[in-house]
């Protein structure tokens, strides 16, 4: 039973520490760790043998801890991953070079047999996935995208973006293998029953502390004279453009407002199911190559776009994207009306849930009473230890139905929105409990389950696969056999 239950705390590399190694993986193309899939955490899986003939010649390199496949990992791959969690503030008291190896090996392996499948990822996704981790770390050295390219040794941004590329390309390869080997697995009333009173009273989960939470939100009002104003600057730039022969691209650099603007606005790989704002799609699908269009508003703010290149479905686009000002006025008006709302639903004049449906402005929650869902399990329960740190700061004193203090947040453009949140229901640390708990026991059965199947997977598939493991890391205590003993 100790086994099982090994087996369910598996070896696990944090969101952190796993970014940090995928910024400090650039030797060798892929050589990272990341959580790229939402299917299970599985195990760090590590076997290594030398049977099958290499596709590629032999070669001696310096450094070079293991081949999988195409992959190479070095040992400046784990030295790198040290160093970075060391600057992240992460224990590294127990991940041993021998876990960090293990886990580098298993994705080169899932991400070798990707390729052996003709497994495809999107570039379009690979490109959105990069300017949310560059975003992040520019964001980390305060904006500043030249001590970026720096400390990551790179000469510019672009060439950090080109290596990032590659990496989350094979990282995203693998995932997408192992979503394939996991997505048929299911596990019966009977498994889940059979799983949980297999484990002893002691050894059974401890389930954290949970709540429930609500949030109202109040946007600053934008005027009418206030998007004329976008509007009318996006007209000046087209008509530069179309009357003038003026770059889209420099014009995207100088005044577009999102990350694209570094790349001169530039979209590649757009399709009609591209994960895009409808009406943006609309727009390029509309247009032939080289046109440019009139100014339009999306979800998202106020374009103009152009199409670079058609390449069959697909489009290469380039846009300008503006955000219309929102002034003081309308900001102090916002922020009087959320205070109103919390007066009245602290004295018991109005219901939090009612609150929220009339007044919040925010369409996603204000129709369930403003009851947030949990990204990750896509139910409404949030586990406090796992909250995002933000919202944790807002509602980890909070009684059961004690509304929050004001607070300033801002979205993706930058512009301040005020929110107030309550919580719903808390649910109390506990011992797991088969009733109560039945979910959330399925779902260990079903990781234990996933194990099974992905440890049956990767023993068959390193034995097909060129796998050569450095004499230096023989002694490791890997959980599979990358070692032929």
């Amino acid at each position: 039973m100790q086994l099982r239950i090994k087996n369910l705390r598996p070896i696990q590399i944090s969101r952190t520490l796993t970014l940090a190694l995928l910024l400090l993986a650039f030797g060798a193309q892929a050589q990272v760790i990341v959580d790229t899939t939402q299917v299970t955490t599985l195990p760090v899986v590590e076997k290594v043998v030398d049977t099958v003939k290499p596709p590629f010649k032999r070669f001696k390199a310096e450094g070079v801890s293991a081949v999988i496949g195409e992959y190479i990992v070095l040992d400046s791959d784990i030295d790198k991953s040290y160093i970075e969690l060391r600057q992240q503030g992460i224990s590294i008291e127990d991940v041993s070079r021998c876990q960090l190896l293990g886990k580098l090996m298993e994705d080169k392996l899932y991400a070798h047999h990707a390729k052996v499948d003709s497994l495809q990822v999107s570039d379009v996704d690979i490109s959105q996935r990069i300017e949310q981790q560059l975003q992040y770390i520019i964001g980390e050295f305060g904006g500043d995208e030249e001590k970026v390219a720096k400390f990551y040794k790179k000469e510019s941004i672009a060439e950090l973006r080109s290596e990032l590329f590659e990496t989350n390309k094979t990282l995203m390869l693998a995932a997408e293998m192992q979503r394939t080997v996991v997505e048929n697995i299911e596990v019966t009333p009977e498994e889940v029953r059979e799983f949980f009173f297999a484990i002893p009273d002691d050894e059974r989960p401890i389930f954290s502390a949970e709540v429930e939470v609500a949030q109202i939100v109040v946007e600053p009002k934008i005027t009418e004279e206030a998007k004329r104003d976008v509007v009318d600057r996006l007209n000046t730039y087209r008509r530069d453009i179309v009357e003038n022969g003026s770059s889209f691209a420099t014009k995207a650099v100088l005044y577009s407002k999102d990350n694209s603007a570094s790349r001169g606005g530039l979209i590649e790989g757009i399709k009609k199911n591209s994960p895009y704002d409808k009406v943006f799609k609309d727009v390029a699908f509309s247009l032939l190559e080289g046109e440019t269009s009139e100014p339009f508003e999306s979800d998202f703010g106020y374009h103009i776009l152009k199409v670079d290149k058609v390449r069959g479905q697909e489009l290469d686009v380039r846009h300008i994207i503006l955000f219309p000002e929102v002034s003081q006025k309308e900001i102090d008006a916002a922020e009087a009306k959320i205070d109103s709302i919390r007066t009245q639903i602290v004295e018991g004049n109005l219901k939090f849930k009612d609150a929220a449906r009339q007044f919040s402005d925010e369409k996603e929650t204000r129709n369930n009473g403003g009851q947030l869902v949990n990204p990750v399990t896509f139910d409404t329960r949030f586990d406090l230890t796992k909250m995002d740190p933000t919202l944790s700061a807002q509602v980890y004193n909070l009684a059961e139905g004690e509304v929050s203090k004001v607070f300033t947040d801002r979205d993706f453009r930058g512009r301040s929105k005020f929110k107030m949140l309550t919580v719903t229901k808390k649910f109390d640390e506990h011992p797991s409990d088969f009733s109560r708990d039945y979910e959330k026991i399925k779902e260990l059965a079903l990781k234990e389950k996933q194990i099974r199947e992905i440890e049956k997977w990767q023993n068959t598939k390193i034995n097909e696969t060129y796998v050569n493991v450095n004499q230096d890391y023989f002694d490791c205590e890997f959980a599979s056999d990358w070692v032929k003993k």
